[in-house]
C-alpha cells in the first residue's frame, strides 16, 4: 500500500490533532479556507474503539469526508494488542495513515502510562508501534511525541524513535513538563535531523510548535532542514492560515462571521444528537475578533443555548450598521 508521506509536496503543512477541536467539521471549514497538506484526527482511544459500548462514544472522533484526505487517525492508549485491533479498524475506514500519540500530557493519561508518559517507557512504546504496523496493513505509521519528560532527551528518544522505522515523526518541542509555558525549543529540532542521516532512513520530520503563518513554517524549514510544520493554536488566530493566497490582515469580519454560520450550520447537520451545542462556542473566539466591537459580539455569542440561536444573532449583526466605519 502506497506510503501518501512519500508523495506531499514539501514543505509539508500538517493541522495539529486537537482535543475537542479538530473533528470532522471543523477540518471540513479548513480545508474550505486553504488545505493543509494532511490532516489529523482528535485522539482516539483505543480501548473505547475495541469496545462495543466504548466505541459509541469514541468513533465520532474517526468519522471522516471525502473533503479530509490524506488524512491521519491518531489513537492513544497502552496495550499493544488493542492498538493493533484499531489499527485493522482504522484501514477499513478508509484513513491515509495512523499515528500514536505520545505527546499528549493530560496528566490522568500520563498517570496510567498512556501518550506523552510512554516516553519513559521505550520498551512499550517499541511494542506498541510494531503491534500498529502488523494491524495497518501497509498504510504508513507515525508518531507525534515531545521531546523528554521532565528534562530534554531527544538525541535518546528520537533515535529509538527513528530506529523503528516509523514513516513520520512529529516532534512537539517542548517536555512533558513544560507543557505549553514556554517558548518551544526548536533548535533540538536539527538534533533528529542529524540522527536521521547517520541511521540512513526515510522518516519524515516534522516540527511542531508556537508557528502562527505560512512565513514561520518556511523560515522553521529552510532553517532546520526538515520536512515540514504541524500548526496548532495558531489556526484559532487565523483559519484562512494554510491559504498562500489570503494574508490575515485581507479578510474582512464579514467574511469571518458568514464563515461562522457555515460553521454552526455544518455542526448542527453533522453531529444533531450526537453532540451538545455548547463545545461548538469554544469556536467563535476564532471568527469574532479584529473588529471594533468584536469583544461584546464574543460575549454575547457565548452566551447561546443553541445553534438557531446564534446565528440568528450573527446574522442580525451582519445586517446592522455595526460594521460601517468600524472593520480592521
Amino acid at each position: 500500500m502506497k506510503n501518501f508521506w512519500k508523495t506531499l509536496k514539501k514543505p509539508i503543512l500538517a493541522l495539529a490533532p486537537m482535543e475537542g477541536v479538530t473533528d470532522s467539521v471543523f477540518r471540513q471549514i479548513v480545508a474550505f479556507c486553504g488545505r493543509p497538506s494532511v490532516f489529523f484526527t482528535e485522539f482516539t482511544s483505543c480501548d473505547g474503539m475495541v469496545s462495543d459500548v466504548g466505541r459509541a462514544h469514541v468513533d465520532q472522533r474517526l468519522q471522516i469526508t471525502t473533503l479530509e484526505h490524506p488524512i491521519v487517525a491518531q489513537i492513544y492508549g497502552t496495550n499493544p494488542e488493542m492498538f493493533y485491533k484499531t489499527a485493522q479498524m482504522v484501514v477499513d475506514m478508509g484513513f491515509d495513515g495512523i499515528d500514536i500519540n505520545m505527546g499528549c500530557p493530560e496528566r490522568n493519561l500520563v498517570r496510567k502510562g498512556s501518550c506523552s508518559g510512554l516516553i519513559q517507557n521505550p520498551k512499550l512504546a517499541g511494542e506498541i508501534i510494531q503491534a500498529t504496523k502488523e494491524g495497518a496493513n501497509g498504510i504508513p505509521v507515525s508518531v507525534k511525541t515531545r521531546i523528554g519528560f521532565n528534562k530534554i532527551i531527544i538525541e535518546e528518544w528520537v533515535q529509538f524513535l527513528l530506529e523503528q522505522k516509523i514513516a513520520a515523526l512529529t516532534l512537539h518541542l517542548r517536555t512533558v513538563k513544560e507543557m505549553s509555558k514556554v517558548p518551544a525549543h526548536w533548535d533540538e529540532i536539527a538534533k533528529a535531523v542529524v540522527i536521521r542521516k547517520e541511521l540512513n532512513v526515510d522518516t519524515v520530520i516534522l516540527g511542531n510548535g508556537d508557528v502562527k503563518s505560512l512565513r514561520e513554517a518556511d523560515e522553521k524549514v529552510a532553517k532546520y532542514k526538515i520536512d515540514g510544520v504541524m500548526v496548532g493554536r495558531g489556526i484559532f488566530e487565523n483559519i484562512w492560515l494554510f491559504n498562500s493566497q489570503r494574508e490575515a490582515s485581507s479578510i474582512t469580519p464579514q467574511e469571518k462571521l458568514a464563515l461562522l454560520i457555515k460553521h454552526v450550520q455544518l455542526y448542527h447537520e453533522t453531529w444533531k444528537d450526537k453532540k451538545p451545542f455548547p463545545p461548538m462556542r469554544k469556536f467563535v473566539k476564532a471568527y469574532v475578533n479584529g473588529f471594533a466591537f468584536a469583544t461584546d459580539l464574543r460575549e454575547e455569542l457565548m452566551k447561546t443555548d443553541n445553534a438557531e440561536e446564534l446565528i440568528r444573532k450573527v446574522r442580525a449583526t451582519l445586517s446592522s450598521q455595526l460594521f460601517v466605519g468600524n472593520a480592521s
